[in-house]
């Protein structure tokens, strides 16, 4: 029996399987089977209002479980496979526990080949949040999954580190105009080109999420984490331990007198900087860091993404403070 053979052997029983696509590991159950959904949530500690993603193999599996529009019909043939989730209307096909009751439901095909493999061979459509407990870093590696819910589901299936590592973007498609409920691996500047304008932005939503990854704490590590717009921010900045660590992006010019820099890319590269985040943050825990200060990058394609990651990371940090 293949690794993909186990995974779907499993899935089809009920049970759970982290999967790997392209932007993080999902935790995947069989959307249509609402026991098995509902482990998702028991496993992350999620709560039942925060929506699920769908994961599917191609289009024509997607128009069975949404009302399909102009604007979706233009996303998708110009971005999928790819990091990108877009809203819907769902059919009656989709339980109410897969979209938290929502009338919209969030749909995406993974370019991760062993994944895209699994969709095709399967035919299933697997509900998959990130594979890690709720609010807590996203894992972008099997071992990160391992670390975290290796003991609570049956089976990792292992397709190496992700390429893009943070979570797809997601456009809202149901309304008139296309609206970002989330920014991440796909650059809404190319969205806006494929659309012919730029889409808002609404990002936020406490306790009422509109969609996944709304909420304005999550993907936080357990330290205390700072942000800052820039270096110049720094200078004033007084260290209380010689393992604070300063998280930046490209070239420095002077290291604030920091004696731990982790650079998510020197040569500033956004791509290597969004593989990098969450390996990053996830090392601050298992370095036992207790303070990092990330000085946010240049607010452009997927820098933009970063920044909103890192916000959500520090959301109710002390600033220059434990």
């Amino acid at each position: 029996m293949t690794a993909i053979e186990k995974a779907i052997a499993i899935l089809q029983s009920g049970e759970l399987v982290a999967i790997p696509t392209e932007t993080v590991y999902g935790l995947a159950a069989d959307a249509m089977n609402e026991k098995a959904v509902a482990k998702i949530f028991e496993v992350k500690n999620r709560p039942f209002f925060d929506p699920l993603i769908v994961h599917v193999a191609d289009k024509k599996k997607a128009n069975s479980l949404a009302y399909f529009n102009a604007t979706a019909e233009k996303l998708t043939s110009h971005f999928w496979p790819g990091p990108l989730t877009i809203l819907l209307p769902k059919k009656n096909t989709v339980s109410d526990i897969v979209t938290s009751g929502l009338p919209n439901v969030g749909l995406r095909v993974p370019s991760h080949a062993l994944t895209l493999e699994l969709l095709k061979q399967s035919s299933l459509a697997l509900a998959a949040p990130s594979a890690n407990p709720f609010m807590y870093v996203s894992p972008s590696t099997a071992a990160h999954v391992k670390a975290q819910l290796g003991d609570k589901i049956p089976y990792i299936l292992d397709g190496g580190d992700c390429s893009v590592g943070i979570e797809s973007t997601i456009i809202d498609c149901s309304l008139e105009r296309a609206v970002v409920r989330r920014l991440g691996g796909l650059d809404i500047e190319r969205i806006g080109d494929v659309l012919g304008y730029k889409p808002t932005l609404d990002l936020h939503a406490g306790s009422n999420p509109k969609s996944p990854g709304q909420y304005d704490k999550h993907y936080a590590p357990k330290c205390n984490l700072i942000v800052q717009d820039n270096l110049n921010q720094l200078i004033h900045y007084q260290r209380e331990t010689d393992k604070e660590v300063l998280i930046c992006f490209g070239a420095i010019p002077d290291h604030n007198g920091f004696n731990l820099i982790w650079n998510l890319s020197c040569s500033g590269d956004f791509g290597e900087a969004a593989a990098n985040l969450f390996k990053m943050l996830r090392r601050l825990d298992e370095e036992k860091i207790t303070k990092a200060v990330a000085v946010l990058l240049p607010e452009q394609g997927l820098g933009m993404a970063i920044n909103d990651r890192l916000r959500r990371a520090s959301k109710n940090s002390q600033l220059f403070g434990k």
